[in-house]
């Protein structure tokens, strides 16, 4: 199916990896012009080179999301790059998992505070006339208790505030709507290191999925595509959960 996302320009703030360059990839994939950041450089450039492939104009800048001033320098400098906006993802995590001021300091200030200040950024930057998407990555965490309790909270702030701006940003025709991951395994993510340095837990949680197994990257980021594109014009203020029924 063709999204008609060809010549669209999206940001995606942490796109160097993961979830955000599946995301940013499925884009590209589709002829979008993709702007993404990170605060590696290495994989910055590594995840350039990937999106390069696909024919599209690539845009890639450090950022550190959870600081205002240099998000803000990021997004105004994306959107200049790519001349306008038309879509945004919301896609970094702190992943603090610990129930201490650090994890709630850090999950408040990347997973909700970063979500805010690009979704405002946004709201500006979008043309009214053509109007835009924006999608925020939440959690299955952020749906239900969890273990992880200042991330998990951080990320059902996200799902509320993705519905209220929805609700606030439909006269502009601008769409929000979050997906909230299952446990999404890649080289390198936290799923990887606790397979290996933590078989039972990563046991125990691959036992309570009813498709027997972790979810890929690229399988958020084609949801993420298909709800930037026109062919979801209809979709906002909602919540795609994507977790193999692990949430169930």
């Amino acid at each position: 199916m063709d999204l008609g996302l060809a010549s669209k320009r999206i940001i995606v703030t942490g796109g160097s990896r993961g979830i955000g360059l599946s995301i940013a990839e499925s884009c590209a994939k589709e002829g979008a012009r993709v702007a993404i950041c990170g605060r590696s450089q290495a994989s910055l450039d590594a995840a350039a080179a990937t999106l390069a492939a696909y024919g599209g104009e690539v845009v890639a800048h450090s950022c550190d999301v959870g600081d205002p001033e240099d998000l803000a320098a990021f997004l105004e400098r994306a959107r200049q790059d790519l001349g306008g906006l038309d879509g945004l993802v919301n896609n970094p995590s702190a992943f603090g998992h610990q129930d201490d001021e650090e994890s709630w300091r850090s999950n408040l200030d990347v997973d909700l505070l970063g979500v805010v200040r690009a979704t405002r950024f946004a709201a500006d930057a979008i043309e009214e006339d053509s109007g835009g998407a924006i999608v925020n990555i939440s959690s299955i965490s952020g749906i239900g208790a969890s273990g992880n309790i200042a991330y998990g909270a951080a990320k059902a702030a996200v799902i509320h505030a993705t519905q209220s701006y929805a609700r606030k940003l439909a006269a502009k025709r601008i769409r929000v709507n979050a997906i909230a991951p299952g446990s999404i395994e890649f080289p390198g993510g936290l799923w990887d290191q606790r397979r290996r340095e933590e078989p039972e837990k990563y046991q125990s949680t691959l036992a309570v999925i009813p498709f027997g197994r972790m979810g890929h990257p690229e399988e958020i980021g084609k949801v993420a595509a298909f709800l930037l594109s026109d062919v979801a014009s209809w979709i906002t203020g909602q919540t795609i959960t994507v977790d193999g029924g692990q949430n169930l």
